[in-house]
């Protein structure tokens, strides 16, 4: 009998999900909104919608299977405890609530999604985790045992693979690569602190870059017509694209950014390859050629030209489905 696992990617607008098989084969897949359910009251009624959908889902399909479990990526999960704590846009307290003690916004979702799925085995883990996984199990990481994945998106997530296995450090929350310091006093990040790698290599970031950019230099570019509230990463790439001498610079720079926060990295993980994974990722030689050479040349001389800097394999709509399932299939290997 056949076998698949239900991947389920939470995000702060839609959540998706879809069966999948060992080998990345989608069979069915659907959304339900997360954005309908903004509070801390409003989780119970998720957890009840984000069920009956998956049940219907699981129905949809005409042949007979078997299923192994349900993978979620999901922002601040916790891989070890199975739970998903103090996410910053995901259910949060109302102005009016009186009681904002943290432990309320501390979900145990895979208990609450098992126990409506007949005690079924239940992961969650991060968002780039997820993804990280799905290199390893689906993607351009298969037969590595050492390699670390880099997603970039409206923030930077990160996951670590050494020896084969995810690193997840004794809390469950290892790798947040995006909120390493790299500007002392530089600028603010969503964490409270100031300087982290994210608020300059992210979508939003080099957006940030690119409007400094425009107080700085007195090049002529198309960016300069547009608002900040308007502008976004693949504007700047298609500017790059088409030789914008601002955008390119833009993309220099955050290049400059990750590559020199990646030689930090491979001193103390020695992975066998970097991946970029997500939407800034898909400018392709405009963000990997400049993250590549700062890189190189700011690696410490063991290193030089042993890592090598990919693309992820299971870039896509479904990218991150994929990725949440591959939690299931990894646990089966174990």
């Amino acid at each position: 009998m056949k076998k698949l696992a239900i991947g389920v990617d939470i995000g702060g607008i839609n959540t998706a999900f879809g069966l999948v098989d060992e080998n990345g084969d989608l069979y069915a897949e659907s959304v339900i909104s997360t954005k309908k359910y903004p509070y801390v009251d409003d989780y119970p009624a998720y957890v009840e919608d984000l069920c009956d959908s998956m049940k219907a889902l699981a129905q949809s399909v005409s042949f007979d299977y078997e299923l192994m479990g349900i993978g979620i990526g999901a922002p601040n999960a916790n891989y070890h405890k199975g739970t998903v704590e103090t996410p910053a846009n995901l259910w949060r307290f109302r102005e009016s609530d009186t009681d904002r003690n943290p432990e309320r916004r501390l979900f145990r979702l895979a208990e609450d999604i098992s126990q409506r799925f007949d005690g079924q085995k239940v992961l969650v883990t991060n968002d780039a985790n997820a993804a990280t996984i799905g290199e390893m199990i689906y993607g351009n990481a298969k037969g590595m045992k050492d390699f670390v994945m880099i997603t970039l998106g409206t923030g930077l997530g990160s996951g670590f693979v050494a020896n084969g296995e995810m690193i997840y450090g004794h809390d469950g929350f290892a790798g947040e690569f995006g909120h390493v310091i790299v500007e002392h006093n530089g600028r603010e990040c969503g964490c409270g602190r100031r300087g982290c790698l994210e608020t300059y290599v992210s979508a939003t970031g080099i957006k940030r870059t690119a409007f400094e950019l425009m107080a700085t230099m007195t090049a002529p570019s198309k960016l300069r017509d547009i608002a900040f509230s308007d502008l976004d990463a693949s504007m700047i790439s298609a500017a790059a694209e088409q030789g914008d001498p601002l955008a390119k610079e833009a993309f220099r720079l955050t290049g400059e950014m990750l590559g020199r926060a990646l030689a930090d990295v491979v001193t103390v993980t020695s992975p066998e390859a970097i991946f970029l994974f997500g939407g800034l990722s898909k400018a392709g030689k405009l963000l990997f050629d400049p993250t590549q050479w700062y890189m190189e040349e700011n690696m410490l001389f063991v290193f030089k030209n042993k890592v090598k800097l990919l693309p992820s394999g299971i870039q896509g709509k479904n990218a991150a489905i994929l990725g949440a399932s591959a939690l299931i299939w990894q646990e089966q290997s174990k």
